[in-house]
């Protein structure tokens, strides 16, 4: 198991990795779709919230992970990848460009299917058992 600096490090190379993954996506998703609504934000939250229902489900029910290996997974990579600040940021601005209605969605979107998708990684799961 992992310690201090070590694991620091390699949570932080999580971190990075997630950090990048999370720009891909939000970059292809506003090139494709463009800027209007922040679409890569919430498909990366989604991605985000399934991937940790997933991997946590597997980690209790299934699958033994090492605690270094969870600490790299879900507050590295996942860490970097979600992007709740982002969201945030992003209703914020919807709000004060007076699009009530799509800050609504864009809040609602994210507080219903998120944990929807975190309940999707659980089933999956269970399903594979």
């Amino acid at each position: 198991m992992l310690k201090g600096f070590t694991l620091t490090m390699w949570v932080g190379f999580g971190g990075f990795l997630g950090t990048v993954m999370r720009y891909w996506i939000t970059y292809g998703m506003q090139k494709s779709l463009g800027v209007t609504f922040p679409y890569g934000t919430l498909l990366v939250n989604l991605v985000g919230c399934y991937l940790i229902g997933l991997l946590g489900t597997m980690a209790a029910e299934r699958v033994f992970i090492n605690p270094s290996l969870r600490q790299f997974l879900f507050i590295g990579i996942l860490g970097g990848f979600t992007t709740f600040s982002s969201f945030s940021y992003e209703a914020l601005e919807l709000f004060k460009e007076r699009s009530f209605l799509m800050g609504a969605l864009y809040i609602g979107g994210h507080y219903v299917f998120c944990l929807v998708f975190v309940w999707l990684g659980y089933i999956t799961v269970l399903k594979l058992q």
